[in-house]
């Protein structure tokens, strides 16, 4: 049985169309990412998951039940909010424990679910202090914590780790995927950062205006792009675009490679011209203009390129995509 499954998903509000033919299907313990631009309705759907806003038309299944007439609060699923949610007057221990209160588990069965869960977050030694006395790694934890005592059949967690700075999310983020294996839970994460996605995920659903673009593995979609956009969105740095009539006049299509599958050959179909150089230490990025186009060149290690240098490139035939060039 699908852990979660979303037929025909309508949503608009008042003309404004936000959700469009949503059909996807989730399997127990998979941890599946809705990955898109800003704008592209991906919180909205995991709002009408979790029942804070109703679809205009469609089903929500969870579990095998249809749940669209479900409060939120008996759908089985648990959310983590990009802003944390803590109450600032409750200590961490009582954060975490104050839905179960509210549902009438008992005092030793709560005290055994927030034992358990600070031991998966490290918080053991935090369960006294207050909000406003943790960093916000720290308060990212409180608020999945807070999650994980619930038993939820599903995590629902909105773009959790927007707020915090770079080298935190890079650590959260593997506790994140830690604690799924450790769960074993079925997790609807929502992010508008293609690494993230690529990084966490079991299933990628890439949304665009409200529609599904593509759904599949990380790789299936960095390999394997159904369009120009889902090529374009996956993948740091972005796949370069040329024109396919720089190798044959009669071409109309347009030709997709990935900055790692260009790279320095004296005899290489493509004259370019170096723009800028990123030293990244164990990549080197070269952005240089073939023609009137920009590519990105990824090359390993270190390379003494510099701006205005002239350099022909060779690449990968293999793993060359061609688009249509409207699409």
């Amino acid at each position: 049985m699908s852990a979660l499954t979303l037929k025909n998903i309508y949503k608009a509000f008042g003309d404004t169309e936000v959700l469009k033919d949503i059909n996807i299907e989730v399997e127990q313990g998979e941890f599946v990412v809705f990955v898109g631009p800003s704008g592209c309705g991906k919180s909205t759907l995991l709002r009408v998951i979790a029942g804070l806003e109703d679809a205009t038309s469609g089903e929500v299944h969870i579990d095998g039940k249809l749940v669209n007439m479900v409060p939120p609060s008996k759908r089985g699923i648990a959310m983590v909010f990009q802003s944390y949610a803590l109450y600032p007057h409750l200590n961490v221990a009582n954060n975490m424990s104050l839905a179960l209160k509210q549902e009438g588990v008992s005092k030793s069965e709560i005290a055994e679910r927030v034992q358990e869960a600070s031991r998966m977050l490290q918080l053991d030694d935090y369960l006294k202090r207050y909000p406003s006395e943790l960093s916000g790694g720290q308060r990212q934890r409180v608020a999945i914590g807070r999650a994980i005592v619930r038993q939820p059949k599903l995590f629902l967690l909105d773009e959790p780790l927007s707020n915090l700075d770079a080298a935190l999310r890079v650590s959260t983020r593997l506790e994140i995927a830690n604690l799924h294996k450790q769960l074993n839970a079925t997790m609807i994460y929502v992010t508008h950062d293609q690494t993230e996605a690529m990084t966490l995920a079991d299933k990628i659903v890439v949304l665009r205006d409200g529609r599904v673009e593509q759904v599949g593995s990380p790789m299936e979609l960095y390999n394997k792009p159904a369009n120009r956009f889902v090529a374009g969105f996956l993948g740091s740095p972005a796949m370069n675009f040329l024109p396919a009539s720089l190798l044959d006049a009669s071409d109309n299509r347009i030709m997709g490679l990935r900055p790692e599958y260009l790279y320095l050959a004296d005899d290489g179909p493509f004259a370019a011209r170096v723009q800028h150089v990123e030293h990244l230490g164990g990549d080197t990025n070269v952005i240089a203009m073939v023609g009137d186009h920009q590519v990105t060149v990824r090359l390993f290690g270190q390379h003494a390129i510099v701006a205005g240098q002239a350099l022909k490139l060779g690449f990968d035939a293999e793993n060359l995509l061609y688009f249509d060039a409207e699409n």
